[in-house]
């Protein structure tokens, strides 16, 4: 605890994010600092002449440049009308935090739950990736406005890399049904449909030129979230279209990265058949998070135990979206927390009171399990740590913020609440 992280400067770049959204991948740039096969040749190779398949979904070259980066990508417009709760009447993530514990919680359903205690793991082995029913042909070229203010022509999207630190790209990819094109990929990505891609990240999240331009992709889908960004502009350097996406990860933005990856690869149609999807998810997962007017307090930590790392997330982390959806109140939101993740004191943890320690489960092993979490100053002195109450979640879920979400959020507000399967 006595370690300080020194934050890397953050790379410069042209940008159309906010000063704000700036702060934020300034914050992620310390984890990903810190966390540690070709496919065969399939249809989207730009060839406008040849017969589309009679089984493949028909894509329209989109009218103007899309746009990589927009108030949509960034989380700045509301959540699509068609994925919110059908009968939440309560806005849960905005009503008032309280440190009340052992309460017993609404469920929007009607069923009711008494607050659990102790150590939980939320269950995503029954996730699933939504994918759309049949693989769409590319409408190609595209032209593709970078959100490092680049124009970008696409004309083949038979081989793509996706790398960044949550693995979105990589999931949304999949989903748009364009997945056996994917012959490179980020550590994150490690849902089954993606383990056939070439891991160009073997160590942590650091990228190597060599290594990506020795599978001669097509096309490649990153964002500022992964680095350093000198590879990303030698790619560019020997002629491989690189697009820089959106880095905000928000429950808002998802639908919106899905439509922004689909129009850089020519499947536009396909967004919309997959938005319906994850959205059907969004709804049955929104509907039944309990209605409480005593929110349970979560706090989010990112801990690397092993490297002395121990950081608590605030607004802006993307944790903060997703406990928020999950029913609950993110402390470091609600403590005041500046940045996406604050170095973690035993001061902030008592003042924050959580009564729920959030943890990813590759986090919580490098600290010795609940029991070592337990033993770190300060947890004792809040309600978490009085009930021993950790809730860890599979490292590549909880962030990814892909179309996998929905279902991501459902196995955590069950953990959370302690609601029935």
């Amino acid at each position: 605890m006595s370690k300080t992280f020194q934050q890397p400067a953050a790379p410069t770049r042209r940008s159309r994010a906010t000063a704000s959204t700036s702060v934020a991948l300034a914050s992620l740039a310390i984890i990903s600092w810190l966390v540690s096969g070709c496919a065969p040749a399939v249809p989207g190779t730009g060839d406008q002449d040849s017969p589309q398949s009679s089984n493949s979904t028909a894509a329209t070259t989109p009218a103007g440049p899309v746009s990589a980066c927009s108030d949509g990508t960034a989380g700045k417009l509301p959540l699509p009308a068609d994925w919110q709760a059908t009968n939440n009447s309560t806005d849960t993530a905005s009503a008032e935090p309280s440190a009340v514990a052992g309460a017993a919680s609404s469920a929007a359903d009607g069923t009711t739950a008494t607050k659990p205690t102790g150590p939980a793991t939320a269950d995503t082995s029954g996730i699933t990736l939504p994918i759309v029913a049949t693989p769409p042909t590319p409408a190609l070229p595209t032209t593709v406005i970078s959100c490092d203010d680049e124009e970008v022509t696409v004309t083949d999207v038979s081989r793509i890399v996706t790398i960044d630190l949550h693995g979105t790209l990589t999931e949304i990819v999949h989903g748009l049904g364009l997945g056996a094109n994917v012959i490179g990929r980020d550590r994150a990505a490690d849902f089954p449909e993606a383990a056939n891609a070439t891991l160009v990240t073997p160590m942590g999240h650091d990228l190597n030129a060599e290594a990506i331009t020795a599978l001669n992709p097509s096309v490649v889908l990153t964002d500022t979230t992964i680095g350093p960004v000198e590879v990303q502009e030698q790619l560019r350097a020997v002629g491989i279209p690189v697009i820089f996406f959106d880095s905000a990860r928000t429950m808002n933005g998802i639908s919106h990265q899905i439509s922004a990856v689909a129009g850089a690869l020519g499947v536009p149609e396909a967004a919309v058949e997959l938005n319906k999807l994850v959205g059907a998810d969004m709804v049955s997962t929104l509907s039944m998070v309990p209605q409480d007017a005593n929110p349970v307090r979560i706090a989010f930590l990112y801990v690397r135990g092993t490297a002395g790392v121990y950081l608590m997330a605030g607004p802006g982390s993307g944790a903060d979206d997703i406990i928020k959806a999950a029913g609950a109140v993110d402390v470091g939101t609600d403590i005041g927390l500046k940045l996406p993740f604050t170095q973690l004191t035993s001061e902030a943890l008592i003042k924050a009171a959580p009564d729920v320690l959030l943890l990813m489960s590759g986090g919580l092993e490098s600290v010795g399990g609940p029991e070592g979490l337990f033993k770190i100053q300060g947890i004792g002195q809040t309600p978490a740590g009085a009930n021993h109450r950790v809730v860890d979640v599979a490292d590549g879920t909880l962030l990814s913020f892909g179309p996998r979400s929905g279902q991501i959020i459902k196995a955590l507000a069950k953990a959370v609440h302690g609601l029935p399967e």
